[in-house]
């Protein structure tokens, strides 16, 4: 199904699918005469919640968005994302803002499956994004959110996209709900990037723990304090280190998981997490889970990882059938510890 937002007429379109009828809900929503709407908070880093947040600032995120991209009238758009969040709805907000053409697309793990044509704008997940290399010559501009991508991930990209011989830019977000979707974008592809860069008007700095600390009036007139422990470069730059409440304790030393996960998914494939388990003598004690089965390969590509320090290397690898994820799709940190039942 396909929306034009150029010359929208609600009655003559035919919501079928129950993602459709989601979003003509949102659309009578979007269209009514209140001046907010209601989101859904992913729960990856807490209890899920429901807010409210007003429309005219949801315009105002839209219009950073696509003006950095470059998205204009009459661009094709496609939307693969539950609505229920901020990042679903954006989409549709963006389309309306920009008046785009809104191809639509059961959320799933193939989202584009069945996609023949160009488009100029899409919003994945690294695992819709993991299962639909083959085809994203076919986007002209991606942005990833909703998780961290790996290295591996990036590596798949960029050899999908010297396959193709195409020019589609690829970036990875940086957001959250209370920010509306993202406020800073870092290119994956066609050339990779090591820090993020921040829309117009917003300002960055970091608090007492080197935690980030974002103000932007256009979406919320609060100055948003953040547990993501960053390096700023500049004013308009910044490299995301980790979450403070990931940080691990070991001997002593403080270790970020996420700069040690993506170390490991240089190497291996597989969804790979590194917890700190209550331990007597060192306080915590670093431990690598990896999704899948052990085997020798395996083996002989983790022990080639180059652990930046000795505290860095994992005092033990457990192989687990599942990992955990939120209904967005990132890694449960909190559920995958408890399902360990780990022991001293």
């Amino acid at each position: 199904m396909q929306i034009n937002f150029n010359n929208l007429n609600m009655n003559q379109l035919s919501f079928n699918s129950e993602f459709e009828v989601k979003i003509r809900h949102f659309l009578e929503e979007w269209f009514s005469s209140s001046e907010t709407v209601q989101v859904q908070t992913s729960g990856s880093t807490g209890t899920p919640k429901i807010f409210e947040i007003e429309k005219k600032k949801m315009v105002n995120s839209a219009e950073m968005t696509c003006n950095f991209l470059g998205l204009k009238e009459g661009d094709t758009a496609l939307i693969c994302l539950p609505i229920e969040y901020i990042s679903g709805k954006m989409m549709v907000v963006r389309s309306v803002v920009r008046k785009l053409k809104l191809i639509i697309a059961d959320p799933s793990v193939k989202p584009i499956e069945h996609l023949n044509n160009e488009i100029d704008f899409c919003a994945m997940t690294p695992l819709q994004v993991e299962n639909s290399l083959d085809q994203l010559h076919l986007i002209k501009n991606l942005i990833i959110g909703g998780a961290a991508v790996s290295e591996s991930l990036k590596d798949k990209i960029l050899h999908a996209l010297a396959a193709s011989h195409v020019q589609t830019r690829i970036f990875e977000t940086y957001g959250m709900s209370e920010t509306l979707s993202h406020i800073a974008l870092k290119q994956i592809a066609p050339q990779a990037e090591d820090y993020f860069k921040v829309f117009e008007n917003v300002e960055i700095s970091t608090d007492a723990r080197g935690c980030l600390k974002i103000f932007a009036p256009n979406v919320n007139s609060e100055i948003l304090q953040t547990n993501d422990l960053v390096d700023i470069k500049n004013e308009n730059q910044f490299r995301f280190l980790g979450r403070v409440d990931n940080v691990i304790n070991s001997g002593g030393a403080k270790i970020f998981p996420e700069q040690l996960e993506a170390l490991v998914k240089k190497e291996i494939p597989n969804e790979a997490v590194f917890l700190g388990i209550d331990n007597e003598s060192l306080g915590q004690k670093l431990i690598l889970v990896i999704e899948g089965h052990p085997s020798e390969e395996l083996h002989q590509k983790l022990s080639a990882v180059d652990y930046r320090e000795k505290f860095h290397k994992p005092k033990e690898i457990v192989f687990v059938e599942k990992i955990p994820r939120t209904q967005n799709g990132k890694v449960n940190r909190i559920e995958l510890k408890k399902n360990l039942h780990y022991k001293n």
